[in-house]
């Protein structure tokens, strides 16, 4: 790819975080992320929060004994809902580059849907740390927790 397309694709994506930000629409967002596609990462805001979601799909399960959702799926869920959080919450145009990711897994990640918030713990001049949970039923019992570390 040539140096003018990567800038014009930069461009309309500045373009494309701006007007997702006045629109209040962060699903804008993940819609230009091709995994977030691929698992049903879903993004809106809620009560001046974001919430993110994971409906339930026959392609995310990992266990199907269970049913249960596939480790790295809700990995892979949380590390863009953390990235989004920051792309959304924060003056940051570019895409956020992970530095160092940890994850818990608490519970198993069971076939029904999956939701996601995120909380932006404290931002330097060139990292981010973020804070994730994900749950099912109750938000106050997570599936799963993670703590970010971005490069922005």
């Amino acid at each position: 790819m040539d140096k003018q397309n990567t800038d014009e694709l930069l461009l309309d994506w500045q373009e494309r975080v701006g007007a997702a930000r006045q629109e209040r629409d962060p699903q804008s967002l993940l819609d230009m992320i091709p995994y977030a596609a691929f698992i049903g990462a879903q993004a809106k805001v809620d009560d001046q929060r974001l919430l993110y979601w994971l409906d339930k799909r026959a392609s995310n399960i990992g266990n199907p004994s269970l049913p249960a959702i596939h480790g790295g799926v809700i990995g892979g869920f949380l590390e863009l809902a953390a990235a989004i959080e920051i792309i959304y919450s924060l003056n940051v145009t570019d895409m956020p580059k992970v530095v160092d990711f940890s994850l818990d897994y608490l519970r198993p990640g069971r076939y029904k849907t999956i939701y996601a918030s995120c909380k932006v713990m404290r931002q330097g001049k060139k990292l981010v740390n973020v804070s994730a949970a994900a749950w099912q039923d109750d938000e106050q019992t997570p599936i799963a927790t993670a703590r970010c570390h971005f490069l922005i």
